[in-house]
């Protein structure tokens, strides 16, 4: 095919097809998107099979079953866990655990959690939302000179505490003296 008669499109359109999935990216990297994703899934059939009337050949099948109220509220608890952790994902510990519950309490309440559809990826989901973590932010001198950004940041820091491990590091004290300060050493 020769470029002559590929047409290209216009530039407006490319821009905002580029813009829009840039967004979408960002906006799905600052939450436990694939976690939240999952447990709206599990929650499927959760609540579906036990309203389903399924035809086999010409059988029909009704699941409903006297748990058909339990399996629709945990259904629709999994479906609002999953939004929950995708628009706050402060919550995404709290939301892998009740996902991952409800996962198991939907093995006796809702036709083996979905005909272990939706238990296998209920518990999938609540292990993925409890172990994602937000990335670190990115350092505001990235790309410039390294140096420069510690060497303005250094005399205004304020100091900070030692950890454990740094003050173990010290010499221990000798009985009966005091820890001198660097001003202290200067005047004697």
């Amino acid at each position: 095919m020769s470029s002559a008669t590929v047409e290209a499109w216009p530039e407006g359109q490319v821009g905002f097809a580029s813009r829009v999935r840039r967004g979408f990216r960002n906006w799905r990297r600052t939450r436990p998107f694939w976690g939240g994703l999952m447990a709206m899934i599990a929650g499927v059939p959760i609540l579906y099979f036990p309203y389903a009337h399924l035809s086999l050949g010409g059988l029909t099948v009704a699941m409903a079953t006297t748990a058909g109220a339990g399996s629709m509220i945990i259904g629709l608890l999994m479906i609002a866990l999953g939004l929950t952790a995708w628009f706050q994902p402060m919550v995404r510990v709290f939301c892998g655990v009740a996902t991952t519950i409800l996962a198991l309490i939907s093995i006796p309440v809702s036709n083996l959690g979905g005909f272990g559809m939706g238990l296998v990826t209920g518990l999938v989901a609540g292990g993925l939302l409890v172990s994602w973590a937000p990335l670190p932010p990115k350092p505001a001198a990235e790309g410039a000179d390294a140096g420069t950004a510690e060497s303005v940041a250094a005399p205004d820091a304020a100091p900070t505490a030692q950890l454990p491990a740094q003050a173990a590091a010290e010499p221990p004290l000798e009985h009966g003296t005091a820890p001198h300060t660097p001003a202290e050493e200067e005047q004697r």
